[in-house]
Parts: C-alpha cells; sequence; structure tokens
C-alpha cells in the first residue's frame, strides 16, 4: 500500500478531510492523493497558487509577510496550509487539514533561496506545524522529493493523533 493509500485509508476511518494549496508541486500531492480509489470521500481539493499574488488573493497569505519575506518562507507555508482549509469549504465546513508546499524547484536561485530549500505546511484544528526540507538533485528531483516528503509529514501527524 502506497503512503497516499494509507492516508486516504486513515482519513475514511477518521471521517476527515483534506486540502491542498501547492506552489513548486504545481499539484503533484493532490493529484497523488486522488489516485487513490475512494479518495474522493476525503480529498476536497487543492489549488495550485505558483505565482506569489495568489498566494494573497486566494488563500489570505499576508501581502506585508509575502513583500517582506517573499514566498519561500515558513510562515508563507504555515498561512497557505491555515488558507486552504478556508478556501475548500462546503457546506459551511472548512476542510479538517490543510497541506501546503512552497519552496525552489530551480534551476536557479529565488528569493535568496538554493533550489531545494522547501517549506511543508501543515494545519489541523487550531495546530499548524511547518517541515522544512532541504532537497537535493535537479527540478523534477526536487518537486517528487517534495510531494513525497509532504504526504510523509502527513502521514506522520496522523498517526502521531491516532485515537
Amino acid at each position: 500500500m502506497t503512503v497516499a493509500a494509507e492516508i486516504v485509508a486513515e482519513l475514511t476511518r477518521r471521517r476527515l478531510t483534506v486540502g491542498v494549496a501547492e506552489s513548486l508541486t504545481g499539484g503533484l500531492v493532490v493529484a497523488e492523493l486522488i489516485a487513490v480509489p475512494g479518495a474522493s470521500a476525503v480529498v476536497r481539493g487543492g489549488i495550485v497558487a505558483y505565482q506569489t499574488e495568489l498566494k494573497h488573493s486566494l488563500l489570505g497569505v499576508d501581502a506585508s509577510l509575502l513583500a517582506l519575506r517573499g514566498p519561500v518562507d515558513p510562515d508563507v507555508a504555515e498561512a497557505m496550509a491555515v488558507g486552504v482549509r478556508r478556501v475548500l469549504e462546503t457546506d459551511g465546513t472548512p476542510a479538517d487539514i490543510g497541506v501546503a508546499t512552497t519552496g525552489v524547484a530551480g534551476p536557479d536561485p529565488q528569493g535568496g533561496h538554493d533550489p531545494g530549500v522547501v517549506f511543508v505546511g501543515l494545519s489541523w484544528g487550531d495546530e499548524t506545524r511547518v517541515v522544512p526540507l532541504t532537497l537535493d538533485g535537479d527540478r523534477g528531483a526536487i518537486r517528487r522529493g517534495t510531494v513525497s516528503e509532504s504526504l510523509a509529514a502527513l502521514q506522520a501527524w496522523l498517526v502521531e493523533t491516532r485515537e
């Protein structure tokens, strides 16, 4: 069973929903989740906010934070994870869990960050977490590594809070 399949099974068992906000991964995280049969019961959807302005206008990341630190920042990842839960609200209920990715896939540095600098934001209830990553490889490897590490972080949180 894949990590994505394990996540979908656990979310289903616990009747939890998840929403994903992605930048450098461009939809790959949510695609991995929805590849699992039955994912429609728990995956609300995904937002690809690739351009910095969309992180503000779609996900509600504070414009002054983006102006001050840029999009590759742990606080931005956290705000994206919180924001996607709200954006993917259905029937007046936000998604239970938000997952967000932001970073530099390369090949060139961005905003003073080298390729491979990535932040994964997680939001659940009143708690948020940020997982900093330093990944090696070309653009594709960094993006794939971000997907893998994002799902691993979500799975670890689910295991940690298992009832």
